[in-house]
């Protein structure tokens, strides 16, 4: 599981405020159409872990996370809303395992017929054939992980339901439907396998759970990581990449501008200690 949109992390010792974590997975209150963040790409906002929804080239789409179970109605509604038919959904990009992140891809794929696409160290957690490594946690994340947990408890999220992966991605492979081809890039660390994905002409970069965004809006690692300092090199790796300008983060308010900025700033060493 992932961390609230709603909570930021402590840079001493101390633990943070207690945050108020939503229920999940109550429908957020969002406009008839979602937020296009950028010419083709929206914006699905969830209370845990967004989604966003890409047109592919040949006027299809993809998503790229798929939000805890029974998060699939908002998601094909979402797509409606922007002119595409359940069967127009043609690739479900899984960035990492986590149940906020891959928990609605099996309802997707049995209401659509989409492929689904992730880091190959992660495909044995999808699929449900080998048991996904546990976090390493802080006092703060410890604290914060239990929220969520009875969060999702309380508002009576279904179970999880595995799912097949259809293609492995590994560093370097590109995804060529996209409107322009998508930069596949491994970055451990949050969990073994996980992946970001860039679009170097657009500016634009999916960050996975290695990035989010705090209720202030300042750019923070990703609670929950298997390898914390693993985690750390994979930001920073991100952050250095060239031309950025996008993030589109799976929890918080996704940056639609000046992300090369908030980057910098970051302070990935000290977040949730």
């Amino acid at each position: 599981m992932d961390a609230s949109p709603d909570t930021t992390p402590t840079t001493t010792a101390a633990a943070p405020d207690a945050p108020s974590v939503p229920a999940a997975p109550d429908r957020p209150d969002r406009p008839d159409r979602p937020d296009e963040i950028v010419p083709g790409i929206w914006h699905v906002p969830f209370p845990v872990g967004h989604v966003y929804l890409v047109r592919l080239s040949d006027g299809g789409f993809a998503a790229v996370d798929t939000g805890v179970p029974g998060s699939a109605p908002v998601i094909l509604e979402a797509l409606a809303a922007i002119g595409g038919r359940p069967d127009a959904l043609r690739q479900i990009v899984i960035t990492h395992s986590h149940i906020d992140h891959m928990g609605s891809a099996a309802d997707l794929v049995a209401a659509t017929g989409a492929r689904v696409l992730a880091g190959a160290a992660d495909a044995p957690y999808i699929r449900g054939t080998a048991t996904e490594p546990p976090p390493d946690l802080t006092s703060p994340e410890q604290a914060l992980l239990q929220q969520v947990a009875e969060g999702m408890a309380a508002a009576g999220t279904p179970p999880l339901r595995h799912v097949q992966v259809d293609t492995e991605l590994h560093e370097g492979d590109t995804l060529d439907d996209w409107p322009e081809p998508a930069r596949v890039l491994h970055v451990p660390g949050h969990t073994p396998g996980s992946i970001a994905l860039h679009l170097p002409a657009a500016g634009v970069l999916f960050t996975g759970d290695n990035i989010g965004a705090g209720p202030d809006g300042r750019i923070v690692l990703g609670p929950f990581n298997t390898d914390r300092d693993q985690a750390i090199a994979s930001f920073r790796r991100l952050a250095a990449l060239p031309g950025v300008d996008t993030l589109c983060v799976p929890h918080g308010t996704p940056l639609r501008t000046g992300a090369a900025r908030a980057l910098r700033e970051a302070t990935p060493d000290t977040d949730w200690l």
